[in-house]
């Protein structure tokens, strides 16, 4: 680890300093996003000058940036409608007029801005760079502590909703046992956290500063999730084996078989002998890699090219909502009026977090960095649970996760759910999070 990754303990002067800042409105300066002068978030200046302390963060988006985007959102250039009656070639034009509609007359951004500053929220600068975390405690003793990593195109917004069934479970069908403390990060480029102004942050670098986060925290022992990117860095955690990590719990487990990967590099039939659940995976990822990959290509090699998502809120919106066949069936429906886990808010609170952040293209480079075989086991030694949403990328067979975490000690399939899970099936994903930790208690 670094040097200038080392521990920072929290100490109750710093931590009683930083809260006592927050009140303070006139300690609070901002931080810049997206390199424009007005500023969305507003930080409170550690008394010490010491960045690696803990200070509450509190978001507020000037009235000039929302009518700003408005009138991108009502100035739109469109292109023709699609040649095909499908999503083949990509968003539809119909899902985007709708959602254009939406997002530049009724949409609220102001809701979840209050929702988010109803949570604690904080920023602490960890190997050089400010990392931005939710950080909520349970009021039940002896709560396991867990840090919820999110992926592309996602946010903390993602996990927003597992926030009260996880800290609070006697108010969500669970008991005080069931209780956890949430630590919720942004990714380093995503939302509230600092944009890397130089190489390096790829998921064992984010892995290394999320062992120093909970470190910070005064956590000795605790557990990690994620999904997507949210994934890679949590088993990178694993992989570092920190004293305090007692287990992981995933929802987009790598776990594709060396003869299963060789298949579908190559365009070769699946591999004689498949059980329906791996014949099925099979499927399914032999779809995502023929006719899924072009976002993450496109980041992985060329981010900067992307201006027009930095540019335009339609163009961002339109490359975030491709990102799989199911989410963007979903997400189709939603804006058809039709009552699915996510609502028409749910998508644009997101997005709009992305936009008014400036974050389209300091977020893509998370795949440019990324050296990582996204679906390969990487021997994760430690305890390992796995939620499988049958929508998800691909659905894991249990002889797949057995394959490749040899301390498996969850596994369940799920009859919903897709790839953004805590925020689209909240309920199953809590359930499954509990279940999945109960015996390292």
């Amino acid at each position: 680890m670094p040097d200038d990754i080392a521990l920072q303990p929290l100490t109750r002067r710093r931590f009683v300093g930083a809260a006592a800042a927050s009140i303070a409105a006139a300690s609070l300066s901002g931080i810049a996003f997206a390199e424009t002068s007005q500023t969305i978030a507003d930080v409170a200046q550690a008394t010490d000058g010491d960045k690696t302390a803990i200070r509450p963060l509190r978001a507020h988006v000037p009235e000039s940036q929302l009518v700003d985007l408005r009138r991108r959102i009502k100035a739109t250039r469109w292109p023709e409608r699609e040649t095909v009656t499908d999503a083949t070639q990509g968003v539809p034009l119909a899902t985007m007029r709708k959602l254009a509609q939406y997002w530049s007359t009724d949409y609220n951004w102001r809701k979840i801005e209050a929702r988010l500053n109803a949570l604690p929220q904080f920023v602490t600068e960890i190997d050089g760079l400010d990392i931005h975390f939710i950080h909520v405690r349970s009021k039940h003793q002896n709560a396991l502590p867990i840090i919820v990593t999110h992926g592309w195109p996602g946010s903390i917004i993602e996990q927003m909703k597992i926030i009260d069934p996880l800290t609070n479970p006697t108010a969500h069908g669970g008991t005080a046992a069931d209780a956890f403390d949430v630590v919720i990060p942004s990714l380093p480029g995503y939302g509230f956290s600092g944009k890397p102004t130089s190489t390096g942050w790829d998921p064992a670098r984010i892995a290394r500063a999320w062992v120093v986060l909970m470190q910070r925290l005064g956590y000795q022992r605790y557990v990690a999730q994620g999904g997507d990117w949210g994934n890679a860095v949590t088993e990178q955690m694993a992989l570092l084996t920190p004293p305090g990590l007692l287990g992981i719990h995933t929802n987009m487990p790598a776990t594709v078989p060396d003869n299963i990967a060789s298949a579908l590099k190559f365009g070769d039939a699946a591999p004689a002998g498949l059980s329906p659940d791996e014949k099925h995976a099979f499927d399914q990822l032999d779809f995502f890699y023929k006719h899924g990959l072009g976002y993450a290509q496109e980041m992985a090699g060329r981010p900067q090219t992307l201006y027009g998502i930095e540019d335009s809120p339609i163009g961002l919106a339109s490359w975030m909502l491709d990102h799989d066949a199911a989410s963007l069936a979903l997400i189709s429906r939603v804006f058809d009026g039709q009552p699915e886990g996510l609502s028409r808010d749910d998508v644009l609170d997101n997005v709009t977090l992305y936009w008014l952040t400036g974050t389209g293209i300091s977020s893509a480079r998370l795949y440019w960095e990324n050296r990582l075989n996204f679906f390969a086991p990487k021997h994760v030694t430690i305890p390992v649970a796995v939620s499988v949403f049958p929508d998800e990328l691909y659905a894991a067979p249990r002889s797949w996760a057995e394959g490749a975490y040899p301390k498996l000690i969850h596994y369940n399939r799920l009859p919903k759910g897709g790839h953004f899970a805590a925020w689209e099936q909240p309920q199953a994903f809590t359930q499954e999070v509990r279940a999945s930790f109960q015996s390292l208690r």
